[in-house]
């Protein structure tokens, strides 16, 4: 009788990724980054380790979102403070912190608990199309819009 193997965490060999996020739909390009972020890609999957690559995602500024979100979404957080609730549009953070808005994205789509805040490390998102991950010489991989 064979038994299934455990990939243990020294095992895992972790790979490098780069999307690009240019003219692709917001949450689409964000459910494929969660899945390999979270190791759904590989055949050692396990829900209680953290098996899954690194993703650069360059060209965050440019991405879409479908149906009236652009005007009418809101991100919302608290500072804390009394009356401290902040909104912003998802046009005017599109504007100024393309950045924030994809990783807010997946950042829904993984865990949450600690295995999520670990995951969401190794997500590494730029507005523009130079990044810093160039030694590490990601793979380019097409996502289906």
């Amino acid at each position: 009788m064979n038994a299934t193997h455990i990939v243990k965490a020294s095992e895992i060999e972790r790979a490098w990724y780069l999307v690009d996020a240019e003219g692709l739909a917001l949450g689409r390009v964000a459910s494929e980054v969660a899945k390999i972020l979270r190791g759904k890609n590989k055949p050692t999957y396990s829900t209680n380790i953290d098996c899954g690559d690194y993703v650069v995602v360059i060209n965050a500024s440019k991405i879409k979102l479908t149906g009236s979100k652009l005007t009418d979404k809101v991100y919302r957080h608290h500072t804390g403070y009394i009356g401290g609730l902040k909104e912003v549009k998802a046009k005017d953070m599109l504007a100024s912190k393309p950045e924030r808005m994809f990783e807010l994205a997946v950042k829904g789509m993984l865990p949450k608990n600690a295995l999520g805040r670990e995951m969401i490390k190794k997500l590494k998102v730029y507005a523009g199309s130079e990044h810093d991950q160039a030694a590490q010489k990601p793979e380019k991989i097409e996502i289906k819009a």
